[in-house]
């Protein structure tokens, strides 16, 4: 299992300030997003959030990961996943600026923004400290 790790601060807010993530709320913000658990079973030890067992696609799994990863108060998801096809947003970063990093080519932003649907709404609308899939 691989560790990804998220910035604690950053993200939806699904909880109250000294309240910690719990597993009913993350599955209910995975379920809102359209998304599929296929199975797997989600557990919260902390302020760390291990997803475990299921039948999802690699795809799928690394959308699960981040809809939960980019929850405020998650520190890190424990996972069967590559951690190498992630990306976390800095301060001034863009789409475009992603894509000519990561892909070489600022012009297939629109494939990065597509791999992070549900999360992603809007192409200009990313934060740092957000975690977003760059696809293969």
């Amino acid at each position: 299992m691989g560790l990804i790790n998220f910035m604690v601060g950053a993200g939806k807010r699904l909880f109250g300030k000294d309240e910690a993530p719990n597993a009913e709320a993350l599955s209910d913000e995975v379920a809102d997003l359209g998304l599929d658990l296929h199975g797997a079973e989600i557990t919260v030890e902390g302020d760390k959030v291990v997803l475990s067992g299921g039948a999802m696609s690699a795809e799928d799994r690394e959308k699960v990961i981040l809809a939960i990863g980019n929850v405020e108060g998650v520190a890190a998801v424990k996972a069967d996943a590559p951690t190498d096809v992630f990306h976390t947003v800095e301060k001034g970063d863009t789409l475009s600026a992603i894509a000519k990093k990561t892909l070489g080519d600022a012009n297939r932003y629109p494939e990065i923004f597509e791999a992070n649907k549900p999360m992603l709404t809007h192409p200009d609308k990313i934060y740092p400290g957000q975690v977003l899939r760059i696809p293969r």
